[in-house]
């Protein structure tokens, strides 16, 4: 298999031989980590159920964490699933890789679509599972939205959506989800889309495809799934919690199929997970910090705040140049649009003239890395 660098990989390619300006303080603004302490009470419910280390956990996941991931579901977007419509997962990232290949295996030309730019694991699973690419480019044109082309989706076995978008910042209303729902059910493709940045949002709490689903009338989930993860939500990427939520006629194989795997979650973390996804009071305080980075992006910057995740999907003139810039003279390293995306088939890149800025750090240190950037683009040097 023939895997492209990660982005941060590039990156780091990009900058070896630069030596930054030790005059500031590093800050690095490239990588979707929350840079907060994951709350107190669930360092506690971890360190509380330590002792169940000595067991082995289960592949389905424990009911504590099933009842309390589907109370999230509920209590956020109003949806109540069964236990065979969700699996507890190791995160969401190795669902993001391993789906495909379960779902595409016995497809003789299988087709995977989804946007780009794009969360890079998707092009990986494509490759692992021989799969042909169809790129759903997001650009200024369309708002960073997918278009439809019902010509090319009707040869897709599985679509991948992933709103709030990373990088561009993007979401989908409940009526534009719904309009994908009655797609994949006219062309029979599955359709997940990676709801990882779901908690993050600026003013009005953002849809599901779930709700979508039900929102057209698939009652059933036929052909829909969702993932999500406590990473983003509660500054805890190190849990490795999430979960794949939707048809269970398609989850009931797919947890026959991870039962091979070996990624069941730690009986510790999923204790700890469990609290973390019960609790809407610590999501609301980070999103608060979130709220006041953008805040600040739009005062120093100029920017629209967007409705979701964490980041500015900033438009510059030579990004590769200008991330060099920043990191010599002012020691901010961001990320260039084009390593989170790839030529179309026009030889178009829809992230060439982007760099990605991750608003993860406190409200000064955000303050400070803003000001800096500012300095950077104004710069004629």
């Amino acid at each position: 298999m023939n895997f492209e660098p990660y982005p941060f990989e590039k990156l780091n390619n990009l900058l070896k031989n630069i030596t930054p300006n030790k005059d500031y303080e590093p800050s690095v603004l490239t990588i979707g980590e929350p840079q907060f302490e994951t709350p107190e009470f669930i360092q506690m419910a971890l360190c509380d159920n330590a002792s169940q280390l000595r067991k082995y956990p289960k592949t389905a996941g424990e009911d504590e964490l099933r009842t309390a991931q589907r109370g999230f579901v509920k209590t956020r977007f109003g949806v109540t699933l069964s236990n065979e419509q969700i699996i507890p997962t190791f995160g969401t990232r190795e669902v993001l890789f391993n789906f495909p290949q379960f779902l595409l295996f016995d497809k003789k030309n299988p087709v995977m679509a989804y946007p780009n730019p794009f969360y890079q694991i998707y092009e990986g699973a494509a490759i692992a599972s021989r799969a042909k690419v169809i790129h759903l480019n997001l650009t200024e044109e369309n708002n960073f939205k997918p278009e439809i082309d019902e010509d090319i989706l009707s040869t897709c076995h599985l679509v991948i959506l992933n709103f709030p978008n990373n990088p561009t910042t993007s979401s989908l209303t409940l009526e534009e989800l719904g309009e994908w729902v009655k797609l994949a059910l006219k062309h029979d493709f599955v359709l997940l889309n990676d709801e990882c940045y779901s908690e993050i949002y600026t003013s009005k709490p953002i849809p599901s495809l779930l709700e979508a689903s039900l929102y057209v009338g698939n009652e059933t989930f036929k052909n829909i799934l969702v993932i999500n993860s406590i990473s983003k939500r509660s500054s805890a990427p190190g849990l490795r919690s999430g979960f794949i939520a939707g048809d269970e006629n398609i989850l009931k194989e797919y947890i026959n199929y991870r039962t091979y795997i070996g990624c069941a979650s730690p009986l510790p973390l999923q204790s700890a997970a469990a609290v973390a996804w019960s609790d809407e009071d610590h999501v609301e305080v980070a999103r608060e910090i979130y709220k006041e980075n953008f805040d600040l992006a739009h005062e120093i910057l100029g920017i629209k705040i967007p409705s979701g995740t964490f980041y500015i999907w900033l438009k510059v003139a030579n990004p590769l140049e200008f991330t060099k810039k920043l990191y010599e003279k002012y020691n901010v390293k961001v990320l260039p649009g084009e390593y989170l995306a790839r030529e179309d088939a026009n030889g178009v890149n829809p992230g060439k003239e982007f760099i990605r800025i991750a608003l993860v750090e406190s409200v000064e240190k955000t303050r400070s890395a803003l000001i800096r950037i500012k300095e950077a683009l104004t710069c004629k040097e």
